[in-house]
């Protein structure tokens, strides 16, 4: 049996081989919500939090839902539109898939 480095990934508390890993990031990073479910170009979500929104003056509720995201190069930032407030960039700790 050939000796194998393990990386352990802090997303998923497990160690695993590092070629595994490298295959994963070779393929793009999957970008997941808060309770860690995989989010795609067009998904609905919704917020898990009250977040102010700067430069808006307006605070965005928990449980608002947030239609028709789009992914960016940063797999923790979401580019998203709302009714009141144009140009929104959620963080993917904020959201949950719908």
């Amino acid at each position: 049996m050939a000796d194998e480095d393990y990386v352990y990934d802090e997303a998923t508390g497990e160690w695993r081989p590092a070629s595994e890993i490298a295959a994963e990031a070779a393929a793009g990073a999957v970008v997941r919500d808060a309770a860690g479910n995989p989010l795609a170009d067009g998904d609905q979500v919704v917020l898990v939090k009250d977040l102010k929104v700067k430069g808006a003056g307006q605070t965005l509720k928990q449980g608002t839902v947030i239609r028709s995201i789009r992914l960016t190069d940063n797999p923790e930032e979401l580019d998203c539109r709302h009714d009141t407030i144009k140009g929104l960039v959620l963080r993917t700790e904020f959201v949950r898939k719908r």
